[in-house]
């Protein structure tokens, strides 16, 4: 009859069961996918950790151009033709300008007669010396006739070397009469047409000749500026950029970037009093004639590279009323914590915290407007993005 014992036992036992399976269910269920309470928002959490970006200086500049000729007469007289068109391209040496060299020519073969005249009087007076010097040893003429043929001789020579002087000088006017290009380069408008009189060096330029490929930039940078790299240099927050050269990426008035980089060519070692600040000088290839001198122009520098910082998405970071940067971290208890960080900077679509997180932190990206500080939240991780490189830190 034992079989009549257990009957009874059974419900009680498959209620047991039941309601331990219940129980566990309800465990699951109060903990969440996330680990939080049951009720708690579901928020996107990013994991940050330390990492190393370059630092650029966005500056202002204006292009110059890479070598100016302003172009002068050296002699005066009637310009007879012009022999380039305005806005062409030049090569070095070749004429641009004819100045009438009728005066100049006349002037020219002047001078080339007086030479042959005074190289005529030298061989007289050098065979006259010549003769005196041998009659003076035997006493036929007198040590005065012999010094004044000795002398003559001499004269003779200076006048030699005055009228090749002369003759040189002649050539070189004649040689100015065309006006040529110094520098290779772009010319601009003439300032004269043929039949206008010019002088020689007169104030007026008769046109002027720019190299354009390549093509400075000048950029102004605060001495204030320079002086905080500095400090973050010696104390090691930043490392010096290396290579032979630092590169240079351009952004033009339109918003658009240049395609060529430019290099740094130096940096002026004084001051500017009226605006306490520092030219600095690139060097761009500019083989299509893009850029032209004047334009405004903003280039940035890579002047460094920060270590250990963190690299936080844009939405994530919020300011409090003193402006303030903050920041929603989980903690270890699946808990939201308000966190005040450092961001001064920016690097792509994202800051650049120097301060106030640690390596690990779980930075809530998305839902920040449903969690409080100290209330529970269900934390899942963000989708990888896909890589990008960025725009180096600005400063």
């Amino acid at each position: 009859m034992q079989t009549s014992r257990i009957l009874p036992i059974l419900p009680a036992g498959l209620a047991l069961a039941v309601s331990l399976l219940l129980a566990a269910c309800g465990k699951e269920a109060q903990q969440g996918p996330g680990g939080g309470m049951p009720g708690a928002p579901a928020v996107t959490v990013v994991t940050v950790q330390p990492e190393s970006v370059p630092v650029t200086t966005e500056l202002p500049g204006r292009t110059s151009p890479y070598l100016v000729a302003e172009l002068r007469p050296q002699v005066s007289g009637i310009v007879k033709s012009r022999l380039f068109k305005e806005g062409s391209v030049v090569k070095a040496g070749e004429v641009l300008y004819e100045i009438d060299p009728a005066t100049y020519q006349a002037t020219f073969d002047s001078a080339r007669a007086g030479l042959a005249r005074a190289e005529a009087n030298l061989d007289a007076a050098r065979l006259k010396a010549g003769r005196h010097a041998e009659l003076v040893k035997i006493e036929a003429v007198s040590q005065q006739a012999n010094d004044e043929a000795q002398a003559a001789m001499k004269q003779a020579q200076a006048d030699v070397g005055a009228a090749r002087a002369a003759l040189e000088r002649a050539r070189i006017d004649v040689a100015y009469t065309r006006v040529t290009s110094p520098i290779a380069g772009r010319i601009g408008r003439s300032s004269v047409t043929p039949g206008a009189l010019v002088t020689a060096n007169q104030a007026a330029a008769l046109a002027t000749v720019q190299q354009l490929d390549p093509i400075y930039v000048d950029l102004t940078q605060s001495s204030a500026e320079l002086l905080r790299l500095k400090r973050d240099f010696e104390s090691g927050t930043l490392q010096r950029a290396g290579g032979n050269g630092v590169p240079l990426q351009l952004v033009l008035e339109d918003g658009s970037e240049y395609g060529a980089r430019g290099k740094l060519a130096f940096s002026e070692v004084t001051v500017d009093p009226t605006t306490g600040s520092v030219t600095l000088r690139a060097v761009f290839p500019n083989p299509k004639g893009e850029l032209l001198p004047g334009m405004y122009v903003r280039a940035r520098l890579t002047q460094g590279t920060q270590e250990n910082i963190f690299l936080v998405p844009h939405a994530a970071v919020s300011r409090d009323p003193k402006g303030n940067a903050t920041v929603m971290v989980v903690n270890g208890e699946n808990k939201a914590e308000l966190r005040t960080v450092k961001a001064a900077q920016s690097f792509g679509d994202k800051w650049v915290v120097t301060e106030g997180l640690a390596a690990g932190d779980r930075i809530i990206v998305e839902g920040l407007q449903r969690v409080k500080p100290g209330a529970p939240v269900q934390a899942q991780a963000a989708a990888a993005p896909a890589p990008a490189a960025g725009p180096a830190a600005k400063r």
